[in-house]
């Protein structure tokens, strides 16, 4: 009964959206307030629908229902509770039925926090949200129906990918998301201004919060996904440039100068052709990621679907809303008006390159991505675009993104004073110089490459602190009243600094685990010690330990520096019955801020194991600047001058359409 309910909510949840993507929409153009109001009243009765149809999957999987065949496929009785749950969104239809969920979820915030927007925006804005939803939602129940049920109903499931039976992947989805779904809403807002023809400093003041919300959650989502790879698959690695793991960084890039476009826009009315297009073009990245997982073009562990009829299906959303969104921005970017002018010296002019280098990276990835899938289509050949290319040439596109980002924020709007500029810089150069010297003679023979990396992660990490050593004038007043302006910053300039602190430490953090850790392959015995990392690594030997649903041998090791036994750790060998599967389960301590990492591989005929150990240096700067840079976006979307929105004008006689351009 339940998952007739679900089923029937969606269906229920496809008419709605059908009301809400026409009604506010002719609403706008008749400039009628009762046909507008049906927008707000749809996009949340859909989310309520949606919800339950959800909620009913999510039931399914609990009470292992497995009269519903994706249930059957994906699940299993003996599984913990936590991964049925998360079940739910380890597979194709259940992730589509999740990725429909927060799509209405965004359209219901909006609808419900818009109040300050105009009338027209604002259903012109759910009325483009709902179009994206009816598509997607025609997608699922025409090609990928959760709720279909096995006749007969077998009396066990078949249990979820090993690989997936982990809490990273309960989390990893809905946070990246969050974040792919998230930048609808700017590509929404991108198309209502187009429709409206009207596209100004308060549309950029909108827009703004929910691209940054959403930077936050695929910040927060690439940053988990990465770390389960590492732990999780067993060979050491944190990004292996996988197609799928590039679907997912190109809209972060084009997200990430979206954020910093629509800043110039705000406050200089500048970028505004730039800004929209950026804005389309960040959620097509969404868009081109959905296609390469579930299309079946790609084999990975992240891909979901191998069925070609709903690839055909994805790419003909894919074409619909690109093409048009596209075809739309070109009939009416002429027509805007052009913004504000600066000097190529200045805060614009600084984020206009940061713009610059962000896109031309996602660009590279894009080509690199897209490449090798295009060849074997045309030609048949088949070549593998991996880690060189992607290091030879995303590398050099962010030595000078991170050389211009400590200038950014100090640098004034319109026109500015380098020199000055870089005189207030000299205490983040001071200390970058240090540091790159003190890692070159620490690390004999170390790249001089690597202390430059290391020191330009410094460097930008001094110049975050600058801005705001600046901003409160640490060196020209007193402390207390120091005190007193860091108490009285806007939240915004703490959230810019620890995001801008962040990627300097994940860009230490990425430069050291590449260059200074060590692999060590090794075949060892009980009662054998191996060097790693200046740890003394002792084999103790194997023991069974079991799950709720798998068998499992680990090793125990011991870990011992000076001849005094420091941690212990174990690594596992697992085997699932039901789909039978092994999976490597690392063993993982973390010694400050590097990693020992430990991992089994084969028996040997003589009674020894192959055993992988690596050191991983500063390796956990990886991802303790991603979840920095994190939280820097959710304090600055906590700021109010960036929740509030901008305001409506007084009630005088009004437009519908009307928006104050100075807000």
């Amino acid at each position: 009964m339940i998952t007739e309910l679900g089923h029937f909510a969606l269906i229920l949840a496809l008419a709605a959206c059908i009301i809400q993507s026409t009604v506010p929409f002719v609403g706008a153009r008749r400039r009628d307030t009762s046909m507008m109001a049906v927008g707000p009243v749809a996009a949340v009765t859909s989310f309520v629908l949606v919800l339950i149809s959800f909620f009913a999957l999510v039931h399914a999987y609990v009470v292992s229902d497995f009269s519903v065949i994706n249930v059957v496929e994906n699940s299993h009785s003996l599984k913990p509770l936590i991964y049925k749950i998360s079940g739910v969104w380890g597979n194709h239809e259940g992730s589509m039925l999740l990725w429909i969920t927060i799509l209405v979820l965004f359209s219901a915030l909006v609808a419900t926090f818009g109040g300050n927007l105009p009338e027209s925006l604002k259903a012109n804005v759910l009325s483009v949200q709902a179009w994206v939803t009816t598509a997607f939602l025609l997608f699922v129940l025409l090609t990928s129906n959760p709720f279909l049920r096995a006749s007969p109903a077998p009396l066990e499931g078949n249990d979820l990918n090993p690989v997936l039976q982990d809490i990273g992947l309960a989390i990893h989805p809905p946070l990246l998301y969050l974040g792919y779904v998230g930048f609808s809403i700017s590509f929404s807002f991108a198309i209502a201004a187009l429709i409206e023809g009207r596209i100004d400093a308060a549309w950029a003041r909108w827009v703004r919060p929910w691209t940054l919300a959403a930077w936050s959650f695929l910040t927060a989502g690439i940053a988990m996904g990465s770390y389960w790879a590492y732990y999780e698959l067993g060979w050491g690695g944190w990004w292996f440039w996988d197609p799928v793991e590039n679907a997912s960084f190109m809209p972060w890039l084009a997200g990430t100068a979206l954020l910093h476009s629509a800043l110039v826009m705000e406050k200089r009315e500048a970028l505004k052709i730039w800004t929209v297009l950026l804005a389309i073009l960040t959620f097509s990245f969404s868009l081109l990621g959905t296609f390469l997982v579930r299309s079946g073009v790609l084999t990975s562990v992240h891909a979901f679907a191998t069925d070609p009829a709903r690839g055909v299906f994805i790419l003909g959303i894919l074409i619909l809303f690109i093409g048009g969104a596209l075809a739309l921005f070109g009939f009416r970017a002429a027509a805007l008006k052009s913004g504000g002018m600066f000097a190529p010296v200045s805060r614009e002019g600084a984020l206009v390159l940061n713009n610059l280098f962000l896109t031309t990276a996602a660009a590279t990835v894009l080509v690199g991505t897209l490449y090798p899938l295009l060849l074997e289509a045309t030609t048949g050949t088949k070549i593998s675009v991996g880690a060189p290319f992607f290091n030879l040439t995303f590398g050099p596109l962010m030595v000078p993104l991170l050389i211009a980002a400590p200038f950014g924020p100090l640098l004034a709007w319109k026109r500015a004073d380098l020199a000055g500029v870089a005189q207030r810089l000299y205490l983040a150069v001071g200390a970058a110089l240090l540091v790159g010297l003190a890692v070159l003679y620490m690390h004999t023979g170390a790249p001089v490459l690597a202390a430059l990396g290391i020191a330009l992660g410094v460097f930008v990490i001094g110049g975050a602190l600058t801005d705001l050593g600046g901003r409160i004038g640490i060196g020209r007043v007193s402390a207390a009243i120091a005190w007193s302006r860091f108490k009285g910053l806007p939240r915004a300039a703490f959230g810019t600094a620890l995001a801008h602190a962040g990627l300097g430490i994940t860009v230490i953090g990425v430069v050291a685990a590449s260059v200074f850790s060590t692999e060590l392959v090794t075949a060892m015995k009980p009662g054998d010690t191996a060097e790693a990392g200046g740890y003394a690594v002792r084999f103790e030997g194997m023991r069974d330990v079991n799950g709720p649903n798998y068998t499992s041998q680990a090793g125990e090791f011991s870990i011992r520096r000076g001849g005094v036994e420091v941690a212990r750790l174990s690594s596992a060998k697992r085997f699932y019955p039901a789909r039978r599967m092994p999976t490597t389960e690392a063993g993982i301590v973390t010694f400050g801020l590097s990693q020992l990492y430990i991992s089994l591989g084969d028996p040997e005929s003589n009674g020894g194991l192959v055993v992988r150990i690596w050191w991983k240096s500063w390796i956990t700067c990886i991802w303790y600047g991603a979840i920095l840079m994190m939280l820097g976006g959710v304090l600055s979307l906590s700021d109010r001058r960036l929740r509030v929105g901008a305001p409506n004008r007084a009630r005088t006689p009004r437009r519908a359409s009307t928006v104050e351009a100075g807000a």
